[in-house]
């Protein structure tokens, strides 16, 4: 029997790429039976477009993947990462990639030189002196962070993304700025990146529950994950140095673009920051790519876990 559709079962069956076939008129049953025996087909896989395009779509990269649920939080939930893309698993034989090449940001002030302050305009932009961040203990400071203004990056943020973690660590990690995800979280290293910031850790015999204190240098996200002004990167150093100061941490792995930069205390593209130890108030550091770049670009895990291994070979305790 024939099956009589009308336009917008016509421009449904359009859209999902399935062509159909109009028997002529008074065509046998052979030919009408086919017509039918298409359509019935198409009703079976109304997800998938003649050319697989579909079916691609909803399994893209870039398609949407469920948030990390915070501590105490009940937002999203976590999913565990595929063996291709736990930092655990990586090996140092894996093959190299390229190197990113983040524009230079140029560093607060000296890494290398306690109580470092910035220009004299940016400091007298900063809402809290860098006298007074020296007197104030962990509560405090959380308490400075959430009501800064010293910025225009305040005017669009949802939350301040203080930092998360052991606060007795032995282990700093500090990334460059809080994404979207974070932003709407209000904690470091949330989502996917952070699943895969985690497993590394673990590898490590640290986490962020236990050994490990995460952070980012900037508090605030910046529009459309943009890289920071040097006047943004000023006025939010002072409270990082500070987190450094309280944490007094053993070793500190710089993550990112810019991170790197301002940690390190050079204008150096990562590229050329990678392999060595730089110091920090004093404290090892050591650079390395952000997990977010990693899950994006596989092969770059077999270095980024040779930096690890740097950073550990510091850790008074760790392998030499």
């Amino acid at each position: 029997m024939a099956l009589e559709l009308d336009a917008r079962q016509r421009a449904m069956l359009a859209e999902m790429g399935v062509r159909l076939f109009d028997a002529p008129s008074g065509a046998g049953p052979e030919v009408q039976g086919a017509a039918a025996a298409g359509l019935s087909q198409a009703r079976r896989r109304p997800d998938a477009h003649a050319d697989g395009s579909a079916a691609e779509a909803m399994t893209a990269p870039d398609a949407a993947r469920p948030l990390r649920m915070p501590q105490g939080g009940a937002v999203g939930a976590s999913r565990p990462l595929a063996a291709d893309e736990a930092g655990a698993t990586v090996t140092a034989g894996a093959a190299d990639g390229a190197e990113p090449q983040a524009p230079a940001v140029a560093p607060a002030c000296s890494a290398d030189t306690a109580g470092g302050a910035p220009a004299p305009a940016e400091a007298e932009a900063a809402t809290v002196g860098t006298a007074s961040l020296a007197q104030l203990d962990w509560s405090g400071l959380e308490q400075a962070v959430a009501g800064c203004r010293a910025c225009g990056l305040c005017e669009g943020r949802r939350k301040v993304v203080f930092g998360a973690g052991d606060r007795t660590a032995d282990w700093l990690v500090v990334g460059d700025a809080p994404d979207e995800r974070e932003d709407l979280l209000g904690e470091p290293f949330a989502g996917n990146d952070g699943v895969l910031l985690d497993n590394m850790l673990a590898a490590l015999g640290v986490s962020r529950e236990r050994g490990a204190y995460l952070t980012n240098v900037l508090k605030c996200r910046p529009p459309g994950n943009r890289m920071p002004e040097p006047a943004e990167v000023a006025a939010c150093e002072p409270f990082l140095r500070r987190q450094v100061e309280l944490l007094q941490p053993k070793v500190i792995l710089a993550m990112g673009r810019f991170a790197p930069q301002v940690l390190a205390g050079s204008a150096e593209p990562l590229g050329r920051l990678r392999g060595q130890v730089h110091r920090y108030a004093g404290i090892p550091v050591v650079t390395t790519y952000h997990p977010s770049y990693l899950l994006r670009n596989l092969p770059d895990k077999a270095r980024s876990w040779s930096d690890l291994c740097l950073a550990y070979s510091v850790v008074p305790g760790g392998e030499h």
